[in-house]
Formats: structure tokens, sequence, C-alpha cells
């Protein structure tokens, strides 16, 4: 496994995109930690998405749309550590698979998942959908509270 900024040079196409795209989230929760991190700061993160259109169904099933996912990751990313390590990208007209190792830090509690991101994209080559696979251990209870009042897919 490697950085995922090392395995960006490797890749063309929409796979050069989704790595690119990981790439500044790592930037942008790095980033949330400082002064006057808000929703705005993440516009970078939006020039790869089709913000108007785009979804997201995550690791419970929530289901969120682009102003529900920034206020989320807001959050999540001002009181967050995450870094993830490049395994596997797989590339389809129009859709790209992305597996990674990601660890994480929130507060005392660290973990390390395997990942599978499915990125559909329009003609444009915009990101319409997101879908979050996740192997992990069991969270604790308290670190789901962030996911109160979310909607969850059927």
């Amino acid at each position: 496994m490697r950085d995922i900024s090392d395995a960006i040079a490797d890749h063309t196409g929409l796979s050069r995109r989704v790595l690119e795209y990981s790439a500044v989230m790592k930037q942008l929760v790095d980033a949330a930690k400082q002064p006057g991190f808000s929703e705005a700061s993440w516009a970078p993160l939006a020039a790869f998405v089709a913000t108007d259109v785009f979804e997201r169904v995550g690791n419970f099933k929530e289901v969120m749309r682009w102003p529900d996912y920034i206020a989320f990751l807001t959050q999540w990313a001002m009181h967050s550590e995450w870094e993830g390590s490049f395994k596997r990208v797989t590339e389809a007209p129009g859709l790209v698979l992305l597996e990674l190792e990601e660890r994480s830090a929130v507060g005392g509690y660290k973990s390390v998942v395997n990942s599978v991101s499915v990125y559909v994209f329009n003609d444009a080559g915009k990101i319409t959908h997101l879908d979050i696979y996740l192997q992990m251990e069991l969270p604790d209870p308290a670190m789901l509270q962030g996911y109160e009042g979310v909607r969850i897919s059927a």
C-alpha cells in the first residue's frame, strides 16, 4: 500500500480525478483544525462534484445531499484525524471503485478500516453519487451520536 498522493501520477481519467478528490479531502481534513475553517472551506472539494444533484450513501446507509454532506464533514473534520493508503482503483465508463485502508482518530477512538467507495460521474466528469462500504470492527456506540437525525435509506 502507498499514500494516495503517490498513486495519482500512475492514473488517468476518472480514476485520477477520484485520487485527486481523495488527496484534497486529506488536505481539507488537516486544515479543518485551523481557526476560521467553515463549510465554505470545502470549495476545493466541490470543484469535483455536481453539487446540485450529488447524493452520498454512507457506511450506515445514511443518505446525504451536498449541503448535508458538507455540514457533516465540517463537524467530523474539525475533531478528527484521517489518512488513507491506496490499495486499488477500478474504472468503468462513468464509474470508479476506489479501495483504501483508512485510518482515523476521533478523540480517543482510533480505527483502521478497509473501504470501497463507488463514485458515479456525469458526462461533464463531475461526481453525482458516492456509495461508501467499510470493513471494520464495531464502533463504540458514542461514535454514532453524530448520525442522530440523519435519514437512513430503506
